[in-house]
């Protein structure tokens, strides 16, 4: 029998390059996204089941889930991937904003396992993988939100893996690096900014030269990541974490080859030479 994958977030990005590769693999796939009506490239492609499911709806989830059993008699794996990137200082985020970032990035991602586990358990088998983030173990200047998003996104993963093996459900997670794709122009396009914060000027200037240093650095791609996480899914393995990014592996490795005040200064002195003199 075919295996099954159900993938948030696949109407662009990450998740639609999943959705191809898995489809590409020999399984069938429920393709899920906000608006299931706009979408061109997966719709009509065979083993690839496009309908609609948005996170922050736990009745959208729950016949999202429903109808891709019905079609396919069952699902092996979920791939929680819809999320998105709040940038900008934390003074300039608005509490709306910053609830908003974790609708959907955290209390979203937990919607759709909660949804999907009495399907897993009555099976006793099941592979959960969420997208986390490099972000969401090394942070770095005006990714406070969705660091913090991301965070506690790797401590409900980690937790949970512990839990569910109970159930033998395996648990993982990817960890990104910077992916050019349209994830971050939306992060670009809800940049958060106060001009009555003018203190910030210098560190946004410098910031933003700093950053502007990382464009077409990297080479890995929507595509890689798929690769990565399919291999997450069929691995056989109980691997919690997978690193996809040759970016953010060098800051991994800064931060646990040593005591912790040696990476963060580490980081200080990368991001902010100059402001630590004392």
């Amino acid at each position: 029998m075919k295996k099954t994958v159900l993938i948030t977030g696949a109407s662009s990005g990450i998740g639609k390059a999943m959705s191809l590769h898995f489809a590409q693999q020999g399984w069938n796939v429920i393709a899920t996204m906000r608006s299931p009506e706009k979408e061109t490239t997966l719709t009509g492609k065979p083993d690839i089941w496009v309908t609609r499911l948005e996170v922050t709806e736990p009745a959208s989830i729950e016949e999202g889930i429903q109808q891709g059993i019905e079609k396919f008699g069952q699902i092996d794996a979920l791939i929680n991937n819809a999320g998105y990137g709040q940038q900008g200082l934390f003074e300039a985020v608005t509490p709306e904003k910053i609830q908003a970032q974790f609708d959907v990035n955290v209390f979203g991602l937990m919607n759709v396992t909660r949804a999907i586990l009495p399907h897993f358990r009555s099976r006793q088998a099941g592979t959960i993988v969420n997208i986390s983030s490099g972000a969401g173990r090394v942070t770095t200047p005006l990714l406070t939100i969705y660091s913090a998003s991301k965070f506690a996104v790797e401590g409900f993963t980690e937790s949970l893996a512990f839990e569910l093996a109970s159930q033998n459900i395996r648990v993982k997670m990817i960890e990104p690096g910077y992916i050019a794709t349209p994830f971050y122009e939306r992060s670009v396009s809800d940049y958060a900014f106060d001009a009555s914060l003018t203190d910030y000027n210098a560190f946004n200037k410098e910031m933003g030269d700093f950053f502007k240093t990382f464009e077409g650095g990297s080479k890995f791609t929507a595509e890689d990541v798929a690769k990565v996480a399919y291999d997450a899914v069929t691995d056989g393995t109980w691997q919690l974490r997978y690193i996809a990014g040759p970016d953010v592996e060098p800051l991994m490795n800064v931060r646990n080859s040593g005591p912790d005040q040696q990476y963060v200064d580490f980081m200080r002195k990368l991001f902010m030479p100059n402001a630590f003199k004392n």
